[in-house]
């Protein structure tokens, strides 16, 4: 069982530019983040995030979790709609689609699940790219574990901390 939460900013801890994290992203990033989704059973996003980054397509199912009744990723036949907490959504999840949940949501649902001691491993791409918006002090959230490895690929670096 695997509770995985990635996310990638920017080298100053930009989380998206023009409200989404492609542009924060890099070419290494992309090609691990897309590896990665091929590996879990289950995908968690917030609403705010399937509005924002395209989502129309994934490899697994989809949770969005919201509290709106409009389906913000309406073309993916893999997407649930639920209206529920992170931690709800994360033991429904299990539930129906297995053991091996990816968290895609914004900083405010990792930090929930944090809270409860729900994500076991943080996949954190820390690129060149600046002056987004939605700063988080990412060095803070990674030493929220006790372990952590690291590795650098054209110019990205790759954090991955666990308990």
């Amino acid at each position: 069982m695997s509770i995985v939460a990635t996310l990638v900013v920017g080298a100053d801890g930009s989380t998206s530019k023009e409200s989404r994290s492609a542009g924060v992203s890099s070419a290494a990033d992309r090609k691990v983040f897309l590896q990665r989704r091929r590996e879990v059973d289950c995908i968690i996003i917030g609403g705010n995030t399937a509005r924002h980054e395209p989502y129309n397509r994934t490899p697994v199912p989809l949770v969005v979790i919201s509290r709106s009744l409009v389906n913000p990723v309406q073309g993916n036949h893999l997407a649930s709609l639920w209206n529920c907490s992170p931690v709800q959504a994360v033991e429904k999840a299990r539930t129906q689609f297995g053991q091996n949940i990816l968290i895609e949501g914004g900083i405010t649902m990792i930090k929930e699940l944090m809270d409860h001691n729900v994500i076991d491993r943080i996949e954190l791409s820390v690129t060149p790219a600046s002056g987004g918006e939605d700063r988080i002090d990412w060095k803070a959230l990674i030493a929220q574990f006790p372990h952590c490895q690291s590795q650098e690929v054209d110019g990205t670096y790759f954090y991955s901390a666990h308990n």
